[in-house]
């Protein structure tokens, strides 16, 4: 991002994300050093995100070589990477490193296991390991975090229909800014003589504070004194909060307005050891409270399966399924929680544990790069300490298909078979689709569209693309299909010759059209009642509201 005499942000390419995140928390990030092991379909969702947001030095690290199995889910392995045999981290390398200039991008194939020295470790800010074993996992967490200052662990997984991730950061983690939002000012109409003196906001403004948070005081007419002051307050209602006595002061009279001062926050973590039995997880669907508990035993059953087999269950095999679901049952009961074990889940991740599912990876890859983030630069509030996120509603349906529909066929779509069938596999060949904006997002579906194999089928299928923009420097921070060589060329073009990169069976056709009410009608009622599925990627409303 900078050189590191001047620490200049280029702006042109960081001007977005220097919006969000402040100078401050760039020129952190900028002098970051982070280790990233597995460089499979979540690793390399990770690795882009954290490369493209501009990290000092990326490490990928990965043992394991390129397969067709690989062309499903991970969008930078190409055919002749598996015709060459190449480890997954080299083969990746120059393309992951093409996406920022800035970072420097080093590959590691060196074995990680039990007997590995960790204090190569030292040098990293931040390490996060994907398809790695819970034991290992467990090894690498109490390294990290024994360190002075700890060295922020972060572990993702993505098995089947199922992801979890887990952060630590160390027993005493400050964030000196926990939401990134400018500090609030209240409007106070009155303060009274009192002890705790009670201020109350303007009618119809409530302050929306919370106890125990800091303001200082300017303006205020009368009880003078206050101003320039600052308090630590207690909520008392939505519009009224008490900041201490106040008794001995001259009588409020008019005006006044306070101001939030921001103040660091201490976040305590656990190490993955302890937070196994006891974990502490963070609620994603208010619908299901009880999910991220019943995943957790899961996919520690997954793991205990693996290590009692040496192998992860087959794929569709019930006899697998049951062995998994007598481990959870013990599982569970070594929890503190004894939550209970849902059945339908750990069944089906029992047999879809080999899939991959790559919308999911991209959700689980976007949150665990937003977590290393804020790990290196002490900026918003972390994740504490696990997210879990399933796809069970996916493949419930699915459960009078033959196992024969989830068998590998050769092909590069066997990870997401494993998941969701060869049927469903066909409906998304036969997918049109037609996608409006190839932004941030519209780079993004459109990698999953290629992994997913939307729009491949032989008879049918298609996608679709329109976007009138040429590409700017600005969009090479975020929209990840370009690179500088493509700047000032039209960004459906370019775009969609990058995702016949990721899948070169992918029938593709773009165009420069705009798309809104105040353009004549480009696409006919006909084209549209042609389409399945029509995705707007696009910052206007007025013509999301008109394509829908």
């Amino acid at each position: 991002i900078m050189a590191a005499d001047s620490m200049e942000i280029d702006d042109a390419l960081y001007s977005r994300q220097r919006y969000v995140l402040g100078d401050t928390a760039m020129q952190k990030m900028a002098q970051s050093h982070v280790f990233l092991s597995g460089i499979g379909g979540l690793g390399v969702e990770i690795a882009k995100n954290i490369i493209l947001a501009g990290v000092k030095a990326l490490t990928v690290h990965d043992t394991k070589q390129c397969t067709k199995w690989d062309l499903g889910i991970n969008f930078f392995i190409h055919e002749d990477d598996i015709t060459s045999q190449k480890n997954r981290a080299e083969a990746t390398l120059h393309r992951i490193a093409e996406l920022n200039p800035y970072v420097h991008v080093a590959a590691s194939t060196v074995p990680l296991d039990e007997t590995t020295d960790l204090s190569f470790l030292k040098q990293y800010q931040c390490v996060i390991l994907t398809e790695v074993s819970l034991l290992l996992q467990k090894k690498i967490n109490d390294f990290c975090h024994t360190q002075q200052p700890p060295i922020k662990f972060i572990s993702a997984d993505v098995y089947g229909i199922c992801s979890r991730l887990f952060c630590d950061f160390g027993d005493e983690f400050e964030v000196l800014d926990t939401t990134g939002e400018e500090p609030k000012e209240i409007f106070i109409s009155n303060i009274t003589q009192s002890n705790p003196g009670i201020v109350t906001c303007l009618e119809n403004h409530p302050h929306r504070l919370e106890t125990g948070q800091f303001l200082t005081f300017r303006e205020v007419n009368g009880m003078s004194c206050l101003n320039g002051s600052t308090h630590q307050i207690t909520v008392v209602s939505p519009y009224s909060f008490s900041i201490g006595d106040t008794s001995e002061m001259e009588p409020y009279l008019h005006g006044g307005i306070a101001v939030q001062v921001k103040t660091p926050k201490m976040f305590c973590f656990e190490r993955l050891e302890k937070q196994i039995t006891n974990p502490l997880c963070l609620v994603a669907d208010f619908s299901k409270p009880e999910a991220p508990l019943q995943i957790h035993v899961a996919m520690l059953a997954l793991n205990r399966f693996q290590e009692n087999f040496g192998r992860e269950p087959n794929i569709g095999c019930l006899q697998d399924a049951e062995e998994m679901l007598k481990i959870a049952m013990s599982v569970g009961e070594t929890l503190e929680n004894k939550p209970r074990v849902n059945e339908d889940l750990v069944k089906w991740l029992s047999r879809t544990a080999r899939g991959f599912l790559a919308p999911l990876a991209a959700a689980v890859g976007g949150v665990a790069s937003q977590e290393v983030l804020k790990a290196v630069t002490g900026k918003f509030s972390p994740l504490q300490q696990w997210l879990y996120i399933d796809m069970l509603d996916i493949v419930t349906p699915l459960e009078k298909m033959g196992s024969e529909e989830f068998v590998p066929r050769g092909d590069r779509y066997d990870a997401l078979r494993a998941c969701i069938g060869d049927s469903l596999c066909q409906k998304l060949h036969d997918l049109n689709v037609f996608l409006v904006g190839c932004g941030a997002i519209g780079c993004e579906m459109l990698k999953n569209f290629a992994l997913l194999g939307v729009g491949t089928g032989q008879d049918k299928g298609l996608v679709t693309i329109t976007d009138p923009d040429l590409i700017e420097k600005s969009n090479l921070n975020r929209q990840f299909l370009f690179r500088p060589h493509h700047i000032q060329k039209p960004k459906s073009y370019t775009a969609a010759e990058a995702t016949l990169n990721i899948n070169p069976y992918l029938k593709i056709d773009s165009y420069i059209n705009k798309v809104c009410p105040a353009t004549e009608n480009t696409y006919s009622d006909e084209f549209y009642t042609k389409q399945d599925v029509v995705v707007t990627a696009l910052d206007n409303v007025e013509a999301r509201r008109y394509i829908d």
